[in-house]
């Protein structure tokens, strides 16, 4: 599929200047101002708001179908250590998981569909903020994204690091986990370190609680079901010689099935209810619901298979694969509305850094190939009418 050269070296232009300069979740400003103007260049109907900063790109070319597309604008708070020349110019904040490059590919794909219109229908180009642990997609449904916005179907792309340059990974189910947090808090009674018989210590229930919840999955779980249960803080004491009142551990729940996760749930309070008793210990547990399942409707998926297939080949596309047990909040719209979620390769003759590392950047010759598969997908989609 011919994509112009210099349309590509526009978006790379673009890309490094938004890696250059990157906002934080419900902070896009700038990120957002830019999206909205260079749609305005296009000719492209431009919607604002939505989600605090999102940007809704509407390019109408006669009677069929609606879809949308989506790319993620928000960096993460870490400080870049790479040595790009576009590095970040933002102390402590850096497009750390490729959302510059995801918005780059959906702006190109959106000039170049304004320009060829090989297409019957209408596309929506989702400009959405705070992906990164915000729920941003969930603040734009609220806000009326499908209301405003109907559309049959949404897709959207994430880069991923580990996968060939230009290859693509779908699969017609659950691509990503849920992402769930808890809180725990043990109450015992405080002692002096060299009399613990005098107390009820809760670093010792602690203990024994983060080795329990790994036991949840294979012995309460079946070793089939897909769940992760990591305790990522344990927080007890300030004193070296004191035997502390109360601890508090935090961490997160992962699971591809939604049954599996309402029994992960179950499972943890009763863990967290019954264990620090053995201690003399009282436990508490806050849970909070965080990102769903992304699932992709079949489908959707294989829709968008057969786009990415006549971009980079049927060798290059990987269908039914291994789901990640990150998160993504791409699955609330995904509950609201059929679509596909798709993985794009970036490891060139280096293999790119992980996503969340100070020194990734994202792949500039992967841009072509995401804007191929997004026109592609649009003019499968909704082709033309005679």
């Amino acid at each position: 599929m011919a994509i112009s050269k210099s349309l590509i070296d526009e978006a790379t232009v673009w890309r490094r200047a938004l890696h250059a300069a990157p906002e934080l979740g419900y902070e896009e400003l700038q990120t957002s101002n830019k999206v909205a103007s260079l749609l305005k260049d296009f000719g492209i109907e431009v919607h604002r708001g939505l989600g605090g900063t999102g940007v809704v790109g509407t390019l109408r070319n006669g009677r069929g179908p609606t879809i949308g597309i989506r790319a993620d604008m928000d960096a993460l708070p870490i400080q870049e250590l790479g040595h790009a020349c576009h590095k970040s110019a933002r102390p402590g904040c850096m497009h750390a998981c490729g959302h510059d490059g995801h918005t780059a590919i959906l702006l190109a794909t959106a000039r170049h569909l304004a320009d060829t219109r090989r297409f019957s229908g209408t596309v929506h180009f989702v400009f959405q903020p705070a992906e990164e642990g915000l729920a941003g997609a969930k603040r734009m449904i609220d806000d009326g994204l499908f209301d405003l916005f109907p559309m049959e179907a949404i897709y959207g792309l994430h880069n991923w690091p580990g996968l060939a340059a230009g290859r693509v990974a779908i699969n017609p189910g659950p691509m990503m986990a849920s992402m769930d947090t808890f809180e725990i808090h043990l109450i015992g009674k405080g002692c002096h370190a060299a009399m613990p018989e005098k107390g009820n210590d809760p670093v010792v229930a602690g203990a024994e609680l983060v080795l329990a919840l790994q036991t949840i999955v294979a012995r309460r779980l079946s070793p089939l079901d897909s769940a992760v249960i990591s305790v990522t803080q344990f927080n007890a004491g300030e004193a070296i010689n004191v035997i502390p009142e109360r601890a508090i551990l935090k961490g997160t729940v992962r699971c591809l099935q939604s049954g599996v996760r309402d029994k992960v749930e179950a499972f943890i309070r009763e863990f967290v209810e019954q264990l620090p008793v053995v201690f003399g210990v009282r436990g508490e547990m806050t849970y909070h619901v965080g990102y769903p399942v992304t699932e992709n409707n079949p489908d959707a998926a294989a829709v968008v298979r057969k786009a990415a297939i006549a971009v980079v080949g049927e060798q290059q596309v990987i269908w039914g694969g291994k789901p990640s047990m990150a998160s993504e909040d791409f699955s609330y719209l995904l509950k609201a509305c059929p679509g596909a979620y798709i993985w794009l390769g970036v490891d060139g003759e280096k293999p790119s850094a992980a996503l969340h590392n100070p020194y990734y950047d994202f792949n500039d010759q992967v841009i072509e190939p995401g804007v191929a598969i997004w026109t592609s997908l649009v003019e499968q989609s909704l082709p033309v009418t005679c």
